[in-house]
């Protein structure tokens, strides 16, 4: 393509922008008050401005396409002209200043850019054909390069290829992504699902790498505006998670008729005294050390069973224990894994995969009680939660957990601990207290169903519910990707040593499955 086509190409796409923007600024209503929207003129103004997002939409990631492929061929194009006289790290400098200064983006952002489009060119061949199709943003694909920087080719092709599986799939392959398109997942739920399974299946053992970054944990301090800062912390996920729990537990202790601040600033206040040691919050009672939060660790077993409790989470690798936190913690993992016979990741509740032997030292110092929970050996679903040391709802909630993750409307990020638990179809309309009809939406999602015209769709025992805007659309949820459990080589039964003191329910089921399959 020639200068002269470029500048063709971009006058065509000036004047059909132009075009848009006349719709939206109601200059042509007549184009959106056709068909059904004739006796409804506002609501086909509103149906059409829908209709320009999702096809803006595409053509950005259209767009998208073809600034990386543009990207790499400047830079292959100013190498060569620049011949071998140059220093590699001095070219490549200088070829992400041009295109920074191209762009308006700064030094490292252009640096960024630059290695993205690289990526996709290079090592990302689907990812860079959703683009270019409108069906995947360019946030997907930085968050797809992110994920693959530190795989092999093969492992970010298996990546790649289990969320943007390939037309003809490999029947070696393990099963693709389920529920919701990773296209119409917002970019910072796809980067969860990618970080999972790429922490689920690297090549190098999680635990050393585990063990790498706790070696690094630290507290940063960064300025900010108006007097404030920011104060971080980089810690084992248990710790973390369980603390951030606490918080949210003693937040919720103070909350009352007469207490007017939010729960983020609940939240920023009991921090504060506890680091500082102050017992109080602006003169209310001890925040973390009256409030109290029932821990609840549930470890889902692979193909055999799996336990439930509370207790407190355990520092994770830095040789020390935190006996005074106690929060609310849930954790999944195979049953191998809680053996000390696989060193398959768990899945720590709002969070994402944690290195097993952090599950093992959460359900060891935390369970105090079991129940059974079964899962599908074929794919990692869960089956069964028994009852027998448990009322049904509480074991239907566990359930849901387990189903859903999250609250299932689109894009929310909160986890199954925030969540409440609510009946699709009415109970006054017939509704039943089963799973497949059970929701657990986050508290301003559960007020958004019942207070506007978003409806949830129906559910299945191992599918959580979709979601109906009031134009009528219909939005997939976001589905967990369950995987079967990894078989340790041949166990024998006899040398099995299980994690847990004592006994429990399923150990003899367990022993008696692994010798019919040893």
């Amino acid at each position: 393509m020639g200068k002269a086509a470029v500048v063709r190409a971009f006058e065509e796409i000036r004047a059909a922008l132009a075009v848009l923007q006349a719709e939206v600024d109601g200059e042509g209503l007549e184009a959106f008050a056709d068909a059904d929207a004739v006796s409804d003129p506002l609501a086909g103004l509103a149906d059409g401005c829908l209709d320009i997002l999702a096809g803006a939409r595409e053509v950005e990631a259209r767009v998208a396409g073809v600034k990386a492929k543009a990207a790499v061929g400047y830079a292959e194009a100013a190498h060569a002209v620049a011949g071998p006289d140059v220093p590699m790290v001095a070219q490549e400098m200088a070829v992400a200043a041009e295109i920074g200064c191209v762009l308006a983006l700064g030094p490292r952002a252009a640096a960024s850019f630059l290695a993205t489009s690289h990526a996709l060119t290079v090592s990302l061949p689907r990812t860079l054909e959703a683009l270019q199709s409108g069906t995947l943003s360019w946030q997907h694909a930085i968050v797809l390069a992110d994920e693959t920087a530190s795989l092999d080719a093969a492992g970010a092709a298996a990546l790649e290829a289990h969320f943007l599986p390939p037309d003809t799939p490999d029947p070696d392959a393990l099963p693709p992504a389920r529920g919701c398109p990773v296209g119409e997942l917002p970019a910072h739920r796809f980067r969860v699902k990618a970080r999972t399974w790429r922490e689920r299946h690297h090549a190098e053992s999680m635990e050393k790498r585990h063990a790498r970054g706790v070696a690094e944990r630290r507290v940063e301090f960064r300025p900010d505006r108006d007097g404030m800062a920011w104060l971080g912390a980089y810690l084992p996920a248990d710790q973390a998670m369980a603390g951030w729990n606490r918080l949210t537990a003693a937040a919720r202790g103070l909350q009352g008729p007469a207490e007017d601040r939010t729960m983020p600033q609940l939240r920023a206040d009991s921090f504060t005294a506890a680091i500082l040691g102050s017992g109080n919050t602006r003169g209310g009672s001890t925040s973390l050390t009256s409030a109290s939060a029932t821990a609840g660790v549930v470890a889902a077993a692979g193909p055999g069973a799996g336990t439930s409790g509370s207790g407190t989470s355990a520092a994770s690798g830095t040789g020390h224990q935190s006996p005074s936190v106690r929060a609310e913690v849930l954790v999944t993992v195979p049953v191998f894994a809680l053996m000390g016979l696989t060193d398959e990741p768990a899945m720590l509740d709002g969070y994402g995969p944690v290195p097993a032997s952090m599950a093992r030292r959460l359900v060891a110092d935390g369970a105090g009680s079991f129940y059974r929970v079964l899962v599908d050996p074929r794919d990692g679903a869960p089956l069964e939660i028994g009852r027998k040391s448990y009322r049904v709802p509480r074991a239907m909630r566990a359930w849901l957990r387990m189903r859903d993750g999250k609250c299932p409307f689109p894009g929310c990020s909160n986890n199954s601990l925030d969540t409440e638990a609510d009946h699709l179809l009415a109970w006054h309309h017939g509704g039943t207290t089963g799973i497949s009809n059970l929701g657990q939406p986050c508290p301003k999602h559960h007020r958004l169903r019942h207070t506007t015209a978003w409806k949830p769709t129906p559910a299945t025992t191992n599918e959580p519910p979709g979601w109906t805007s009031p134009t009528g659309r219909h939005y997939t949820s976001e589905h967990q990707d369950w995987e079967p459990p990894r078989w340790p080589e041949r166990p024998q039964p006899g040398s099995i040593d299980i994690v847990h003191h004592g006994t429990s329910p399923w150990e003899d089921a367990l022993e008696k499955f692994l010798h019919a399959h040893a």
